[in-house]
């Protein structure tokens, strides 16, 4: 068993739940997850795809071009990315991403992985989450690398 089991998941990473077909286009390059408010965590985060699925997205030719070919799980950890920054817009710039939308909080995401065996899991919130440390063990056993920030 990795030495990062030895460390509280809840001190060096979060998880997110987002509505498919949100979640499959963070791990085809969405660079930016927009929230109503903003997030003061910095640092992994598990990539939960909620139990909802929304359909009229999917007509939007980004969305379309993002998710082609990918399975829309749902309910389940499908894959991490590092939370590096969140932030708004200033009124009349350019969005900082094709994915920003205005007036929304950016969550910028960067170092995403996709799990290659979706992990179930029934629970999320929008908001970020403390997972526990058998949901953060199974992660791990498909990406050994991950590890804790270190702490300075």
């Amino acid at each position: 068993m990795s030495e990062t089991t030895t460390v509280d998941p809840g001190t060096w990473i979060r998880g997110i739940t987002i509505r498919q077909p949100w979640t499959s286009c963070i791990l085809a390059g969405k660079d930016v997850e927009n929230r109503p408010v903003p997030w003061s965590w910095r640092g992994w985060l598990l990539l939960h795809a909620g139990q909802v699925t929304e359909r009229a997205p999917m007509r939007d030719a980004l969305v379309a071009t993002a998710i082609r070919g990918r399975a829309l799980h749902t309910r389940a950890v499908i894959g991490v990315a590092r939370l590096t920054d969140c932030h708004q817009d200033a009124a009349g710039t350019a969005p900082c991403s094709k994915w920003a939308q205005a007036d929304a909080f950016h969550l910028v995401l960067a170092d995403v992985q996709e799990l290659a065996l979706p992990i179930p899991w029934l629970h999320g919130q929008l908001g970020p989450w403390r997972p526990p440390q058998d949901l953060v063990d199974q992660v791990l056993l498909q990406l050994p690398h991950l590890a804790p920030e270190a702490t300075s």
